[in-house]
């Protein structure tokens, strides 16, 4: 193979290595779809259509939980057309008296109708462990999944953040809750919005000020690198490094004790985290966990840590630091990669009653504070009161329209089925289910590159980070790493990939990862495709080698 051969078409386009992963990867889509439509224009054996593992978008979906979200909405629609009933399709809404009652009636007249069986396990679930009076518990059902109100209260609905509470207890602190107090929980439009409204509120209550000093893990998912660089925060930031490496040499992405230390300078004032990372897939390690917290609690008491936590459900018995430090931690949740459901936008901030920051914005000056509860006066008597989490959803639509404020009702009633749903069951049946999936395509990938699969319990295995320098160094040594460098781009090998194969990979340097490395997504595609893009992957880096081999001779 000769060098020539092995240019792609990056190098017509040398700007194109400045792009986030996320736009690179519309040049690589056009790429790889260019080289399928050529196999059928020539009609050659392509062996395999294009291969884009570079969304996370999972191709499963939870069943269950939505059809008892269908079902439901039958009932709530025949309470809406006992209140009032018109031909022309106008109903009434739902009356709160006698509807548990009714409810009753409902699940067991329709023992057939898909979901019902979740639907009396939730409905019994509120009643016996929390005490919910039926009827209070019933019409928030029917309300919820019509649609006909305001959210109310505005943060979230009251019986369904308390199931939904559970369910991070469970998922997120491995049912071991460190602290017997509750989290407060703002229901939110998805992980996305879940930041969006952390970075502004942060700023907009003076606990983070244009060009303060925060901390991120890297790698990471490109947002938390672009979002501190827009000119609204322009924050300076300390990147806290994966780079640990296990007994063999390979990266196991966790934080070295050095990298931690980092953290303990009182100057940096927030800690963005993904747990498990994304690109990497793994979670923090116990050994980290602890030194992490050492050095909080001894050094930088007052940092605060926002933990990015949607691939928590993907590690066995995970617990988030919002279980190990709760009083410094904002948790993001999303429902969206465990129940497949990116569309519908369901996520949490969570954050415990017994906080820094309300703390720290009690401790404000008092003319800070005074200049604070003039913006939020209109919502409470006591604004200098108000808690961080409720200024946050105040803060999401521009206070003054707080009473419109929340999540959709529909919305949250489907991330309270979910929420339900998992709580129920009692066997894992779902998440080992859920988990085999992606870690047999992990086994897939790695058994395609002629790789062995060593054994990490911290891997949620969704995506797959693979760094090129790291392999080639233990194959070939720095004279090979030497060759790469001096005559391609880090980009080269996804571009290679999608031309030469129609498969498109994230470059993962675009994550703060190593340069020369790739990001695979574990989630999106079938089987044994990945079993496809570990061979075509481990020929084109056998490409190199080849060339590199010939200049040698």
């Amino acid at each position: 193979m000769e060098i020539e051969k092995l240019k792609t078409s990056r190098h017509k386009e040398e700007q194109l290595e400045q792009l986030s992963p996320f736009e690179l990867k519309d040049s690589l889509i056009h790429l790889a779809s260019e080289h399928e439509n050529e196999c059928s224009r020539k009609i050659l054996d392509c062996s395999h259509s294009m291969l884009n593992a570079g969304r996370g978008n999972p191709n499963w979906t939870a069943t269950i939980p939505r059809e008892a979200f269908f079902t439901l909405g039958q009932f709530g629609i025949e309470e809406c057309k006992r209140a009032m009933k018109h031909d022309s399709g106008i109903a009434g809404i739902p009356q709160k008296k006698g509807i548990a009652k009714r409810f009753e009636t409902f699940l067991k007249n329709n023992k057939q109708l898909p979901g019902i069986s979740l639907l009396k396990g939730i409905y019994e679930y509120g009643i016996k462990k929390h005490n919910f009076v039926a009827d209070d518990w019933v019409h928030e059902l029917a309300e919820g999944i019509i649609g006909d109100q305001y959210p109310s209260p505005e943060r979230m609905l009251k019986h369904t953040e308390i199931i939904v509470h559970d369910y991070l207890i469970q998922e997120m602190c491995g049912n071991k809750p460190q602290r017997s107090g509750k989290y407060d929980i703002f229901a939110v439009e998805g992980g996305t919005a879940a930041m969006c409204y952390i970075f502004n509120s942060l700023v907009e209550n003076g606990l983070l000020n244009k060009g303060d000093k925060i901390a991120i893990a890297v790698p990471v998912f490109t947002p938390y690198l672009e979002i501190p660089e827009l000119e609204k925060f322009n924050f300076e930031v300390i990147f806290i490094n994966g780079s640990a490496k296990d007994d063999n040499g390979n990266s196991n992405f966790q934080y070295p004790d050095t990298e931690l230390d980092k953290l303990g300078d009182k100057s940096i004032k927030a800690f963005f985290v993904i747990n498990p990372s994304n690109p990497t897939s793994v979670q923090i390690c116990e050994k980290c966990r602890r030194y992490l917290v050492k050095v909080v609690k001894n050094l930088n008491p007052n940092l605060m840590i926002v933990t990015d936590d949607v691939y928590g459900t993907f590690v066995p018995g995970f617990n988030s630091l919002m279980n190990e430090l709760p009083g410094n931690t904002l948790c993001v949740y999303s429902f969206s990669k465990y129940f497949g459901a990116t569309g519908w936008r369901l996520g949490v901030i969570a954050l415990y009653e017994d906080n820094i920051y309300d703390s720290m914005i009690s401790a404000f000056p008092e003319k800070v504070k005074e200049m604070q509860a003039k913006k939020y006066e209109t919502l409470t008597l006591r604004p200098e009161k108000l808690k961080f989490i409720n200024r946050i959803v105040a803060d999401s639509r521009l206070v003054a329209l707080n009473h419109t404020a929340g999540l959709s009702l529909p919305q949250q009633i489907q991330m309270m089925l979910f929420s339900a749903f998992a709580l129920l069951d009692k066997e894992n049946v779902y998440k080992n289910d859920c988990n085999n999936i992606i870690q047999n395509r992990y086994s897939l990938f790695w058994e395609g590159m002629n790789m062995p699969v060593y054994p990490d319990p911290n891997r949620a295995a969704y995506y797959c980070e693979i760094d090129i320098h790291e392999w080639a160094m233990k194959n070939y040594g720095k004279e090979f790493i030497d060759f790469l460098e001096k005559n391609f781009e880090p980009v080269d090998i996804v571009f290679r990939l999608a031309e030469k194969s129609a498969i498109v990979l994230l470059n993962g340097g675009g994550f703060a990862g190593p340069e020369w490395s790739v990001r695979v997504s574990l989630a999106n595609l079938e089987d044994n495709d990945y079993s496809t893009i570990g061979k075509e992957l481990s020929a084109t880096m056998n490409d190199y080698v080849e060339a590199w081999k010939n200049i040698k001779k």
